[in-house]
């Protein structure tokens, strides 16, 4: 026996569940300054060396996890409507009369909207750019199913009038998104009020739910 050779080190789980999350902390890092860059410049305009630098890592780190460009814009791009479909499902809005579901996916949608301000840029530029190339690779279509369910469900229940279920969805999201959306041409129409403070945000969410929600239901429908 060699009695001088050295033992072998061993991974232990610790060791192990560590490096996982500091790999999946890295991720995260450069999806955020992702984001941010393909919000400002889309795809093509989009640099890894500034990504790179913006979520203090080495480029190189953005091929280990990603391959290239391409395929962090994808990962990009795919993240939004996979975190809000997971939002919606905590909710569990199936649980709720038709009405009162509906405005809690405005309140949430609004909220969250206003908390990811890139996100509405990022798909702005991807229309822009590759005229949705991309966007059909996203699961946007479960989110969407999940409001048009509501809407749907409302019928039955004779609380929502009948309404053209697929145009409705779509004026209701054009609702929750407009806001963030156009805030930075916004700001300057009412450049004494700060539109995203707290206080504004309610005071646009109270409106958005009083408007679907009229335009939505039979009326004089107690549940409304």
């Amino acid at each position: 026996m060699n009695r001088s050779a050295k033992p072998q080190k061993q991974s232990t789980p610790s060791n192990t569940n560590r490096s996982v999350r500091d790999a999946e902390a890295t991720k995260q890092q450069i999806l955020d300054a992702a984001e941010k860059e393909f919000a400002k410049h889309g795809l093509s305009g989009a640099r890894t060396e500034t990504i790179a630098k913006s979520a203090s890592v080495a480029s190189r780190m953005i091929y280990y996890y990603f391959q290239n460009k391409e395929g962090l814009y994808q990962a990009v791009l795919k993240r939004p409507a996979t975190e809000f479909q997971k939002v919606l499902e905590q909710l569990n809005l199936e649980r709720l009369p038709a009405a009162e579901a509906l405005r809690a996916f405005l309140r949430t949608t609004i909220a969250y909207e206003t908390s990811h301000r890139y996100r509405g840029m990022l798909l702005f530029q991807e229309a822009n750019q590759n005229q949705g190339k991309y966007f059909q690779l996203t699961n946007w279509q479960e989110p969407i199913a999940f409001l048009t369910k509501i809407l749907e469900r409302g019928i039955i229940e004779g609380v929502f009038r009948e309404l053209d279920l697929y145009m409705t969805t779509l004026t209701i999201i054009g609702v929750c998104v407009f806001y963030t959306n156009a805030h930075e041409n916004l700001k300057h129409l009412t450049p004494d009020q700060e539109l995203l403070s707290s206080e504004l945000v309610e005071q646009y969410t109270q409106a958005a739910i009083n408007l679907v929600l009229v335009g939505c239901c039979v009326a004089d429908t107690k549940s409304c």
